[in-house]
């Protein structure tokens, strides 16, 4: 049986985009393909449960049946670093990990395990990635944003992190490339590793859509609360915009799929919106949802218009700039219904990712 473990220089680096992209596109090659991610810090309720969101996602989208519980046996969840403090249980926590990966792995002919953060990450409760590696016995990939010395200097880091476990690192990935500069740093970012011994498996250049929010997922991850249009929220964001400027300055910014954010009482900003449709849908407009900050309601005549506008319209407490902040700083996690994105993902890993070397060095 072969097995990879995916780990990363940080957190949100890509592994999932990566554990899935290898799933789907070696699912050609292996009858029986497994997943696991041994400790998850973002979890989901099912059945009483909790499990990772990341492995709910790989067993919707790949088919796997591993058991979910097994595919996700610790959950960081809150409290949990402070109990572990108080009453330290290294060889509990071990026995979950590897009485799951044996029934995870038992009859695959593959199994991608997917780690949390970097190589550091858990040593705070004894499970760091580079302990959980070793404990399974795998190889690591290596994720890392794009760029040039920051990457090499994070990789070579964690690498050590890795080499001091005695857990040999395959390669590394590099995600999320600018595609002005992907050449560039594609062949810098090669010689560079090269130098130190670091095979380069695939650069990724950098897919804007996969990091674009529904108006759903902002909708879920805050404390607003929906006005209207609740039957579009899954409204995919390209651009989000600050309206606290005059109306035609602020028209000049908007794009097909913009997201307005402004005070409620801006009415002039609002019904210049609604007025601004897209070019080649005169009846549709060009806003996908709008947010209204400092918890202002607006006057019933503009809130109709906004209901009969068939857009989201979400309301804020919080002043323009903290729902800006607050938007700009969301997590945008792959979702099972994420059709388009998971195919996009599939496609890039199997563009831009050195397969037959990864199955080569398993």
């Amino acid at each position: 049986m072969r097995k990879i473990f995916i780990a990363a220089t940080k957190q949100n680096d890509g592994k999932t985009t990566v554990s899935l992209g290898l799933l789907s596109n070696f699912k050609d090659g292996f009858k029986k393909v497994g997943f696991i991610k041994p400790i998850g810090q973002r979890y989901l309720e099912e059945v009483g449960q909790k499990i990772d969101e990341d492995s709910f996602l790989i067993e919707e989208v790949c088919g796997i049946k591993c058991g979910l519980k097994d595919m996700s046996p610790i959950a960081v969840e809150k409290g949990f670093t402070e109990k572990y403090i108080a009453r330290p249980d290294k060889n509990s926590i071990a026995k979950q990990i590897k009485d799951s990966y044996r029934r995870v792995s038992k009859g695959q002919d593959l199994v991608v395990i997917e780690g949390t953060g970097h190589a550091g990450v858990g040593s705070v409760f004894d499970h760091s990635n580079a302990t959980v590696a070793k404990l399974l016995g795998s190889k690591v990939i290596i994720i890392s944003s794009g760029g040039i010395g920051r990457p090499i200097d994070e990789i070579i880091l964690n690498k050590a992190l890795f080499e001091r476990e005695g857990v040999k690192v395959l390669g590394v990935i590099v995600n999320k490339v600018l595609p002005t500069k992907f050449d560039k740093i594609s062949r810098l970012v090669r010689k560079g590793l090269e130098r130190k011994g670091v095979k380069v498996l695939g650069v990724l250049p950098y897919n804007p859509m996969l990091s674009q929010p529904t108006i759903e997922q902002i909708l879920e991850e805050t404390d607003f609360e929906v006005l209207s249009g609740k039957e579009n929220l899954e409204r995919t964001v390209s651009r989000v915009i600050v309206g606290a400027m005059e109306p035609r300055d602020a028209l000049k910014y908007i794009v097909d799929d913009s997201l307005i954010i402004t005070p409620g009482d801006r009415e002039d900003m609002i019904k210049s919106v609604l007025s601004c449709f897209r070019d080649s849908q005169a009846t549709r407009l060009k806003v996908c949802g709008m947010i209204l900050s400092g918890g202002i309601k607006p006057d019933e005549p503009v809130l109709a218009l906004l209901k009969n506008s068939g857009i989201p319209v979400l309301m804020a407490e919080s002043d323009t700039y903290d729902v800006a902040t607050t938007v700009h700083d969301l997590t945008v996690k792959l979702r099972p219904r994420d059709k388009e994105k998971i195919s996009a993902v599939v496609k890039l890993i199997k563009d831009y990712v050195d397969l037959k070397e990864i199955y080569r060095g398993m």
